[in-house]
Parts: C-alpha cells; sequence; structure tokens
C-alpha cells in the first residue's frame, strides 16, 4: 500500500526516528502505525535516534594497515562513556568500521555512511552504526578517519594508551623492499611515538604557512617593541631566534628526538637511514587525540554507574 506523508509525520513524532526509517518501518507494517513502532523497536531505531543527539567524546582511536604496508586508516569513533568503550560490542564495532573503509575507500565520512556494508548490501553503514547504537545503549558517532595510499613507500602507524592517541605516517623509502625489515618497523614506531608525544604540526619547515610565519613575527615583534627592544636587534636577532624555536617545537624533523634529546628527528632519520640501507623519510602524518575538541559533559562517577545500570 501507499505511504503517506501524514502517516511517515505520525510516526516521527512517536518515535524520534529518521523519516527514511520512518517510511521503510511503515512499509513493512502495511501502514499500520503500531505494527510500525513494534518494528523500529525491533530494530533498535527509535532507542537508536532518541540516543544519538547524546554528546560522544570517549571512544577509541584506532588503525588498520594493510599487509604490505601500502594502504592504512587512522579512525576516531566516539561513544558517550569510557565503560562504553571498553566493552567487546563497541570495539567490534570500531573493527568493522575500520574494515569498511578498508574495502570500500570512500571519500570521508558522509560518503562512509551512506556507502553499503560491504559484508552485507542491505544495510548502509548509517543504519548499521543505529542498530550499534541500541546495542551498546549510547551514542556512537565516527567523527573523522585518515586514509592513507603509499604506492612508492609504507605506511605506519602508533596507538597510544589503549586508543587515546592515534598515529598514521607515510614514510618514503628509497628502497621500498625495506618496509618488511625489522628496522624499518623499529623507526616507524619511534617516529609515531615522536608525533604522538610531541604533536608537530608539519613535516618540514617549507610547509609551514607564509600566514602562520607573518603571525609569529607580528606577535614577537610586538612583545619585543613593549619591552623597549631596539628594532634593528628586533629584526635581526630577536625575530630569527624565535621563528627557530617555533619550528624546533611545530616542526617534526626540528623537534627535539623525545627518546634522545641530544638529536633532532632528522637526526634520526638520517642515522636511521643508514642502519637500513636506503634513505627514509617522511612524506605526512595525521594524529587524532580522542575526543579533542569535543566539549564533554561532565557526569559525576555514580551517575555514569547509575546510567550503565540503565537507571
Amino acid at each position: 500500500m501507499a505511504i503517506t506523508a501524514q502517516q511517515v509525520k505520525e510516526l516521527r513524532e512517536l518515535t524520534d526516528c529518521g523519516i527514511m526509517d520512518c517510511k521503510k518501518a511503515l512499509t513493512e507494517a502495511n501502514g499500520d502505525i503500531e505494527k510500525a513502532k513494534a518494528w523500529l523497536r525491533e530494530k533498535g531505531m527509535a532507542k537508536a535516534e532518541k540516543k544519538s543527539s547524546r554528546v560522544a567524546a570517549e571512544g577509541q582511536v584506532a588503525s588498520f594497515i594493510t599487509d604490505d604496508a601500502k594502504y592504512g586508516v587512522l579512525v576516531e569513533v566516539n561513544v558517550e562513556t569510557d565503560f562504553a568503550a571498553a566493552t567487546p560490542k563497541f570495539k567490534a564495532f570500531v573493527d568493522a568500521i575500520g574494515a569498511q573503509i578498508m574495502a570500500t575507500k570512500p571519500a570521508d565520512v558522509e560518503a562512509l555512511k551512506a556507502s553499503a556494508m560491504y559484508n552485507d548490501a542491505s544495510k548502509t553503514v548509517e543504519i548499521f552504526t543505529k542498530e550499534a547504537i541500541a546495542d551498546v545503549s549510547e551514542n556512537i558517532t565516527v567523527r573523522r578517519f585518515a586514509a592513507y595510499d603509499a604506492a612508492n613507500g609504507a605506511v605506519a602507524s602508533y596507538i597510544h594508551a589503549g586508543g587515546k592517541v592515534g598515529v598514521i605516517t607515510e614514510f618514503a623509502l628509497a628502497d621500498a623492499s625495506k618496509a618488511s625489515s625489522d628496522v624499518f618497523k623499529t623507526v616507524a614506531k619511534d617516529i609515531g611515538m615522536q608525533i604522538a608525544a610531541s604533536n608537530p604540526n608539519w613535516v618540514v619547515e617549507s610547509e609551514v604557512p607564509q600566514a602562520e610565519l607573518d603571525k609569529e613575527t607580528e606577535i614577537i615583534t610586538k612583545k619585543a617593541l613593549e619591552e623597549g627592544k631596539p628594532e634593528k636587534i628586533i629584526a635581526d636577532r630577536i625575530v630569527p631566534g624565535q621563528i627557530k624555536n617555533f619550528y624546533k617545537i611545530n616542526v617534526l624533523v626540528d623537534q627535539e628526538y623525545v627518546k634522545d634529546d641530544s638529536i633532532t628527528v632528522a637526526q634520526y632519520l638520517a642515522n636511521a637511514s643508514k642502519e637500513l640501507g636506503t634513505e627514509i623519510s617522511v612524506v605526512r602524518f595525521t594524529r587524532y587525540g580522542l575526543g579533542e575538541g569535543i566539549e564533554k559533559k561532565e557526569d559525576d562517577f555514580a551517575a555514569e554507574v547509575m546510567k550503565q545500570a540503565g537507571l
């Protein structure tokens, strides 16, 4: 039978579900509102929709790399509490999302949501997520992902503190066959650890936008002038010195190496290249800190336990 807009509207008001979910439920129930409500409950849709507006700032940053290290994904999936983040159900969902990205290579999160599940074309990732929300009883959000394809190099990842921080890095190797060596794996882990700990913004100085340097120069100059420093000294000594320090903080290869602060990351890579027998360099990286930039709702511990118990 034909489903009317009024029926869809009525079901939406009763369940808070999305238009397409309501339409599908009504179709399955032959237009019967009560049966459609029951269908939505069975599918977990009604519960999922109501939970989808909650803040999800806990969760996991996870990585997935092909065996040949040519393609890799770093993904952040959020859930409301660290209790839920530790459950097998949530971890299985994260693994499924990682496998989906690896299999379908979507352009962005929106494309990911709209894509059909690689192992079940009858449902989209969006529907799969709603089912997981109902299963875990908390809002779940696939927040972001980075996918690297290194045809002439290698991709590696580093996950810190059980998924609180994650890094994916693309390396260039003069001899790509060295990517399978233990030496390279150690280098990849060390560089991932460096990025996780020191949070650089760029790989090399040439990547720093001129606008950033101009802004930094303006700040340095203004402060020095307020302190009464002569303009020539500011231009000749203070600005260059402070910009050099800016690079040491924000540029990966200029940073002090975290495991040996007597050398820079550039020197570490040079030494590693000699040991590996081929030149190795960092092409790009992405670092995710779990929940960074998300305003978390502060719940006390007792309230969180009560929530988990459904009370």
